[in-house]
Formats: structure tokens, C-alpha cells, sequence
């Protein structure tokens, strides 16, 4: 991805320059699939695709937020008094759960910001793209206006957007894989208890192939939050 490229559009688009540039990876998982929200373990990886983004801070409270891959939704606003999920907004719920539930935990965002925002994770691809934007919100946030917030608690910020903010009632191991991501490593993560250790991957010639079938995945349109609800009622027997 073009750093570059994103300030030129940034500055098109905002008739200014980003003052910092922020990234957050997707993630594949190598073994333990649907076991995340069933409190198993999982063995997931962070990739070098991902979520970029250049941002600005502004004088007032509004948000502007622009994707280069939704460039025909053009510029999305919106106000840090008015965080509620808006259908209309699009992707741009993603980023502004985030910025909601870090206002709620307490961390102080005392004015706007303007963010130009570009992924090379294909959409619908099961390649975490809205936990990727999530942390890279998160991350931006953080760095524009240094909250300091642990790794961890926005790890966990991230999956309560995409549980009560999106409205699925996915499992931790997307936001951590990302959050926790470590060059050559995988990781093995316990969902239930979020203990974790990092295990070295050196292919040494080989690689890992990821098949784009062109069949979208769309948790939230889809039936994950049934098969989800059908696993704890086999979980309480």
C-alpha cells in the first residue's frame, strides 16, 4: 500500500495535509475454526494485508471519515455527540463503534478528526476486514490523541463493537490474532481464558495459500448468530 498515494487523497479530498499514518493487518486462522466463541482454542496468524489509514485531527467534533474502497459512498460525518449505529453510514459503523465505546470506557477524544482509509483485504473475504479497521481504529485513536489504551482492553473494545454495535455475536479471536499479531509467529490462544502462547512459522520455501471462491462472507446478513446460539444451547447440556 502507497502511503503516499492515501496523503495525495487525503489531501483532495480534505484540501489538507494527514499529520500520522496507521495500519492494522488482517489475519488468517490455521486451525480451530468456530472454536473461538465455544471457549476453544484457536491457532490464527496476523497477514501483511490489511487496513491503512492517514487522519488529521480537527477543531471541532466532527468525524469525516473516506474510503478509497467505497469511493462512490463519498465523504460520511458525523458528530462525537451522535454515536449511534446508522444504517446509512455503511462501513463507517465499524470506526465509529470504536470511537463510542472508547468514549465509554472512560478515555477522553476531545475533538474530531478527518481519516482517509484504504484496505487491500478483500471485502466479504474471511479475512477479518472489519476487525482489521476496528483495531485500526482503535490504534488511530490511540495515536492521534494518546490515550494510551492497553493492547488487550482494545482487543476487547473491538469485539464488543462487532457484537453490540454490528450485531454479531462473533468470538475474540478475529480483534486478537490482529491486535496480538507478531511477525513469523502464530498464535495459540485460549478464547476462554485469553492465556497465549506465540509459536515460531518458518515455511522455508513454502507457502500458505488463501483461495478467494468469490462467495462473500457477510456475518451479519448470514445465519452465524443462529449457528452461534445453536452451540450454546449444546454447550449447556
Amino acid at each position: 500500500m502507497n502511503i503516499t498515494k492515501l496523503t495525495t487523497t487525503f489531501r483532495h479530498i480534505f484540501e489538507a495535509l494527514p499529520e500520522q499514518a496507521f495500519f492494522a493487518p488482517g489475519r488468517i486462522n490455521l486451525i480451530g475454526e468456530h472454536t473461538d466463541y465455544n471457549g476453544g482454542h484457536v491457532f490464527p496468524c496476523a497477514i501483511t494485508y490489511g487496513t491503512y489509514a492517514v487522519a488529521k485531527k480537527r477543531d471541532d467534533n466532527l468525524v469525516r471519515l473516506y474510503s478509497v474502497n467505497f469511493p462512490n459512498k463519498e465523504v460520511i460525518e458525523f458528530d462525537l455527540t451522535q454515536l449511534e449505529y446508522d444504517k446509512q453510514h455503511h462501513w463507517a459503523n465499524y470506526p465509529k463503534g470504536m470511537i463510542r465505546y472508547i468514549k465509554e470506557a472512560g478515555y477522553d477524544i476531545p475533538q474530531g478528526f478527518e481519516c482517509v482509509i484504504e484496505g487491500n483485504i478483500p471485502n466479504g473475504a474471511g479475512l477479518s476486514s472489519s476487525a482489521s479497521i476496528e483495531l485500526l481504529t482503535g490504534v488511530l485513536l490511540d495515536g492521534l490523541f494518546k490515550l494510551g489504551i492497553a493492547r488487550l482492553d482494545m482487543i476487547k473494545l473491538g469485539k464488543r463493537v462487532e457484537n453490540e454495535f454490528i450485531g454479531v455475536n462473533s468470538g475474540i479471536m478475529d480483534q486478537f490474532a490482529i491486535g496480538m499479531g507478531k511477525k513469523d509467529a502464530g498464535i495459540l490462544l485460549d478464547c476462554q481464558t485469553l492465556n497465549f502462547q506465540y509459536a515460531p512459522i518458518k515455511l522455508e520455501g513454502y507457502k500458505i495459500l488463501i483461495m478467494n471462491t468469490n462467495k462473500r462472507r457477510e456475518l451479519a446478513d448470514s445465519k452465524y448468530n443462529e449457528r452461534r446460539e445453536e452451540c450454546e444451547q449444546a454447550l449447556s447440556q
